[in-house]
Parts: structure tokens; sequence; C-alpha cells
């Protein structure tokens, strides 16, 4: 069977089914078309909003079925996309008529307890990870939703419950396997291949394919003081006053988020608040326990709070624990700032918007960064915003697609209301689109990473991702 397939300058190309054929004998993977069985289940990724179709998928296996699919890709010049965990909001990992080159089949974890260190396959999600590293007792800086890919994670940048403690995930990053645009194998650290090292580490899927990631470990675990402290809406405005004076000292080792959302059906929340707009404070202390206690009693203490669920918890199950909220198959759409403090009319405007919330599944909720994040220069690593201490996610989630336009109408407005109160800055794992965008997530450090992109990959093989094109271009203060 012949395949119709779009090359990299945007024409349509049939390769005969003997080339295929050819291809499909190099890999140990699975090579997947339209009209085979499990081709539909091969292209989900995990916005449902996200609808495209690509002519071949390749189920990688390892690193010699990457290496075989960019120089095929290269040989005939096709436009290919990369597939980590699928979990990118934009989607980025598809492309229509391409060959998406999917890594999620390499799964494997290995962790060196003496060393405090793991190598992980770039397929993984943050739930293999923390499932090998926490059998002794270790953990590095990822996310906070288990079934987020580790790769596009790393590449973005990576923010979690650890940010604060032992900065992001990219800060833990020791070495990377890279697959170049020209199929080379290549080692990418702070002394070999320097540049590259510097320029994965927060800039997105542009420079290579990474294979493996080796991270640096923390002892973390196996329990955590962690929880929800969950207030009426009516007392929004003054929790968040509270909370607000409550972080500017905290130390590193507690983490506090906010999420403003209607109340889903928790056993722990009396039924009359179910569909309910409510105050979430999210908090977790990455030390000890009797320690946490006096760090979060202030936090405990105010106002007459509906539900405070804080108390020891496997860290495993609590990088789980907004993994209901966040089930594949659903439509979302994200928008994000960067702020350096929450200043009134910033936290009005999120009140005020969250009384009017598109859909029950949808919510806003503002992460803590700074602490060790920001003690890092903002030209260390690709990743700029080493000046932000919030980050705000719109995220924006709904089920009928007939509610699409309400629902991101009500997303730019906010986007664009909060706008004044910003960096300017966004966290590139959070654009749901816009070209603009992808120059105010790379900041100051946009035109370097342009000479590394022309360095690597001169033609733009690597194009489907939030793109550096390899031309210099001015860069954009963030």
């Amino acid at each position: 069977m012949n395949t119709t397939i779009k090359t990299l300058d945007g024409k349509d190309i049939t390769l005969a089914s003997e080339i295929i054929d050819g291809f499909r004998s190099q890999l140990t993977g699975n090579l997947v078309r339209p009209a085979d069985r499990g081709y539909d289940e091969a292209r989900a990724i995990w916005n449902a909003m996200i609808d495209r179709r690509p002519a071949i998928i390749v189920q990688c296996m390892g690193t010699a079925d990457v290496v075989s699919c960019v120089k095929f890709a290269r040989e005939h010049n096709l436009l290919t996309s990369i597939r980590g965990g699928g979990h990118n909001i934009a989607g980025m990992s598809l492309a229509n008529d391409a060959m998406l080159i999917d890594l999620s089949p390499m799964k494997w974890v290995r962790v060196n307890p003496e060393t405090q260190t793991a190598f992980v396959a770039p397929g993984a999600t943050l739930r293999h990870v923390d499932h090998e590293t926490q059998l002794y007792g270790l953990a590095t800086s990822t996310g906070i939703n288990s079934t987020t890919g580790i790769a596009g994670l790393t590449l973005g940048g990576g923010f979690g419950w650890l940010s604060r403690s032992y900065g992001l995930t990219v800060d833990n990053l020791i070495s990377a396997e890279v697959i170049t645009a020209d199929g080379k194998v290549i080692r990418a650290n702070e002394k070999e291949n320097a540049d590259l090292f510097w320029a994965i580490r927060g800039g997105s899927g542009n420079f290579g394919i990474v294979t493996s990631f080796e991270f640096k470990l923390h002892a973390v675990g196996p329990q955590v003081l962690a929880g929800l402290i969950v207030h009426p809406f009516k007392d929004a405005k003054k929790v968040f006053d509270h909370y607000r004076n409550y972080v500017a000292s905290a130390p590193d080792k507690a983490t506090c988020w906010v999420v403003l959302r209607k109340a889903p059906p928790l056993p722990f929340l009396p039924q009359d608040v179910h569909g309910k707009e409510i105050f979430v404070i999210a908090a977790m202390y990455a030390g000890d326990m009797k320690e946490g206690e006096k760090v979060l009693e202030p936090l405990r203490r105010f106002g007459n709070p509906i539900a405070d669920v804080i108390g020891p918890a496997p860290f495993a199950a609590w990088q789980q624990a907004f993994d209901p909220l966040l089930t594949p198959g659903a439509r979302n759409y994200w928008k994000s700032h960067n702020f350096t403090e929450l200043s009134d009319g910033l936290i009005n405007t999120l009140i005020e918007y969250t009384g009017n919330l598109p859909s029950p599944l949808s919510e806003i909720f503002v992460g803590q960064l700074g602490g060790a994040v920001n003690r890092i220069a903002a030209d260390a690593t690709a990743y700029p915003h080493r000046n932000a201490n919030f980050v705000m996610n719109v995220h924006t989630r709904w089920e009928d697609k007939s509610m699409d336009t309400m629902c991101i109408d009500w997303a730019r407005k906010l986007f664009d209301q909060t706008a004044p109160y910003s960096t300017g800055g966004v966290y590139v794992n959070f654009i749901s689109e816009g070209e603009d965008r992808v120059e105010a997530a790379f900041g100051a450090n946009f035109e370097q990473l342009a000479k590394v992109k022309r360095k690597y990959d001169p033609d733009n093989f690597f194009r489907v991702n939030q793109n550096i094109k390899p031309v210099s271009r001015k860069p954009v203060s963030a």
C-alpha cells in the first residue's frame, strides 16, 4: 500500500509500499498507518481538541529506531513531529499527513541510589519516574500531574512541588542523549556540546530528540506533609490577601498554590458545596513534617475553611492528587501569564472571572515559584523567567464541542484583563497558540537559541513544536 505524506516544503509525495516496507524492516517498533488497526489509539493525545491524522506513526522501542526514523525522514524530506507523553496542550506532537516519531513506548527509568541519579527514557511519565525513585526515598523536581511526559516537561523547563526547594526540572538535568537533525547520536552536558545542553534546558523540542535524560535526585518522602485547604468563595478576597502575605516570607520547602474553580464531588466536601465556586490552597512541605506543621500553621488557622485535609501523604500519591481532574479525553484551552507579585487588581480580576466560569471543569490556578528557581541566572539555561514568583494558568476545560467558542472567549478575555499585571513572559509548556507568545516564552535568550538552532538544525527539521526558526530575530524581553 502506497502512502501519501507531506514534505518539509509543504508538498505531497507518495512513498511506494516497498519503500515503506524497507523502512519497517529497520525497526523493532511498530509502524502504523491510517488503514491499520489501532491507528486512532496511536494518534490519540491528552487534549481532545487536537484531532490530527499523521500519515505514518512509528512507535519507537529505542534509540536505534529513533535514528532510523530521522534518517528516513531526512532522506525523503518528510514533515515530522515528535511525541513523548502526548500531554502538550497545543498538540505539538501531531501534524496532519506527517510522520510521527512516537517515543511513548520508551518508558524505562533506571535509578542509582548511591549517586542519587536516574536515567529516564523519553516516553516515561512522571508516574513512572516517581514509582522508581521513591523506592529509594528519592525524587527529582517535576510537575504536578502524573500523566505528564517527562520529555516535554523537561525540555520546556518543568516546575512543580519541589521547584522552590531544588529548582526546575532543567536545573536537575545532568546530561542527555540527543539525536540531531542529521541522525547522529551525541551526548550533551556541561562539558560535551555545552551549547546544546544549554538550549535543551527550556528551549523546547527545537534542537533534537532526547532519547535519555540523566537527572540528579534528592531525598524526598516517602511521606510528605501535603493537602488542601478549601475556603468558601465568599471569603476569596480576604483569603487571597492572607495567602499573598504568607507566601511572601514562606521558606523554600513550603510550596502553596491557589486554585479557583467549582467544587468537584470530593468526599471531604459537604454535598451542598459540590458544583459551587471555591477557593482552594494546595500546599506541600518538602522537609521534616513536624517542622512543616509549624510552617503551614498560619495558613491553616486563617478564616473559616470548609475543609482542611493537610496531613502526611505518600509523595507519589500527592503527585497524583490532581490526576482525576486532568484525565485525557476532554477539550482543553489554556492561557498563561507570569507575575512577580499578586497585585490587588490582579486578585480582583481573578475573583471576578471565577464567578463566571464557563464550565464546571474549568479552573484558574496560580502556582508559586521563587525560591531555588530564582537563584539561578536568567541566562544560565534557556528557560529565562527567573524573576517570576507566580505563574497563572487559565485552564479552560469542557467536554461538549458546542461550547468551544464560549470557553475560548472566556479564557482570552481573562488573559487580556490580567496582562497589565504580568511580566510579559510565559511558560512555553502552557502556550495553546500564537507565534508571538513563543518569543515571549524565550525572552532575552531567544537570539542565542536561534544561533544554537542554526548550528544543530539549520534546515528547521524539528519544526512541529513551539518553533525557534534558525534565523536572526530581535529578542523579546520578559
